[in-house]
């Protein structure tokens, strides 16, 4: 299969989100990222995958590559995103933080967490906090990730921002955290976030757009050199290897 140089908007997140519109339906997001001139997204609901599956559905039957994944809130409140190429991977992941993930959602205070299908329609509503943290270190969640059978790819989220970062809340990158790459906001590039965090030097960085919103999504994304948009292909365009590439 050849290389081809597509948008890639990593950081996606849906109706499920409580923090996002109603308007974040799966087929809502793939049209709306097709209106951009998104080739892939990554969707990352907060602490869950609920609805990954329809977007990936929708997705294909309207040329959107879409991986699966989810942004984890770990116990020090890190945003980490976490993907897997296979599904099963994911639903197993997404039981894991499940088990770590006390409270019930109170939809008054935090808004609804819509469960869609693939053609917007309502099949559910999840009860759990997921706008809260677990009770996992960020160390637990990505050697979790790392148990996948298939390919993972683990990021750490906004890390320029002051709150729900890793360099936010524990002011440094653990040397031991098994990253792939780091993810910067729409306030800062790549070169200034290397500048001011010295221990982003040591990681590719990505930028996406943390869309919670039709119209955001899109406005952040970073061009990959790949033959499709799989985790294990993004893996090799952060590190340039086999002529892959990753620009922000």
């Amino acid at each position: 299969m050849a290389l081809r140089r597509i948008k890639a908007d990593l950081h996606v997140h849906t109706c499920l989100s409580p923090c996002s519109g109603l308007d974040m339906s799966p087929r809502e997001v793939v049209s709306a990222a097709i209106r951009k001139g998104v080739d892939l997204i990554g969707v990352c609901d907060h602490n869950s995958a609920e609805n990954v599956l329809a977007v990936k559905k929708a997705g294909e039957r309207n040329g959107l590559m879409v991986l699966g994944g989810m942004e984890v809130a770990s116990s020090e409140e890190a945003h980490i995103l976490v993907f897997f190429d296979d599904d099963d991977d994911l639903l197993g992941f997404q039981e894991y933080i499940y088990q770590n993930l006390v409270g019930r959602n109170d939809e008054h205070s935090f808004g609804l967490q819509v469960i869609a299908d693939d053609e917007d329609g309502v099949t559910g509503f999840c009860d759990r906090l997921l706008i809260a943290a677990t009770s996992l270190p960020a160390e637990a969640i990505v050697a979790k990730a790392r148990e996948a059978k298939g390919e993972s790819l683990v990021i750490a989220a906004h890390v320029d921002r002051e709150s729900f970062s890793i360099i936010g809340q524990l002011g440094f990158i653990p040397p031991s955290l098994a990253l792939d790459a780091v993810e910067v906001s729409a306030k800062m590039t790549a070169s200034e976030v290397k500048e001011r965090f010295p221990d982003c030097k040591n990681f590719p960085v990505i930028t996406g757009s943390d869309a919670h919103c039709p119209d955001d999504i899109g406005r952040r994304f970073t061009w990959l050199t790949v033959e499709d948009g799989t985790a294990a292909e993004i893996k090799k365009a952060l590190t340039g290897r086999d002529n892959r590439k990753a620009e922000c």
